[in-house]
């Protein structure tokens, strides 16, 4: 018996509306990362692109466990001589609740081209309202 493999252009990729709010960030992002690798889907093949569309909203109510709100930190680096910078995710949550779960997410999937193309299928609101009425998307539960 062969193994399938799904080619590119087969795939049909649905839009998934995931509600963050009181989820715990860690355990939000990994259902996310594998929605968008297509690892929940039978035709699953590793090489090629089989993830659906994700949309998240109420990033903002997302929950951090334990003292990480105040200790756990982003770090970047600029490129300059010196340039590592390290934001904490309190300061993260205050500003831009979406880049929470976008960094998340980001580090779960392939850091690869494929990687790259599975990150954006994700659409990350911090409110209620998102723009993506139009490509009827279900509600994802978990």
């Amino acid at each position: 018996m062969k193994s399938y493999m799904a080619k590119a252009n087969e795939v049909e990729r649905k839009w998934y509306i995931v509600d963050a709010e009181n989820k715990v960030l860690g355990r939000l992002a990994t259902e996310i990362a594998n929605i968008l690798s297509g690892k929940n889907k039978p035709i699953y093949t590793p090489h090629v692109d089989t993830g659906d569309f994700v949309i998240v909203i109420n990033a903002d109510k997302v929950v951090l466990t334990g003292k990480k709100l105040e200790q756990k930190t982003h770090f970047y680096h600029t490129g300059y001589p010196g340039g590592d910078r390290h934001v904490s995710y309190k300061k993260i949550m205050e500003e831009k609740p979406e880049l929470a779960i976008e960094y998340a997410v980001k580090g779960m999937l392939p850091k690869s081209s494929l990687g790259r193309k599975m990150f954006k299928k994700l659409k990350v609101y911090s409110g209620s309202e998102h723009p993506h009425e139009a490509q009827q998307p279900e509600v994802y539960e978990f």
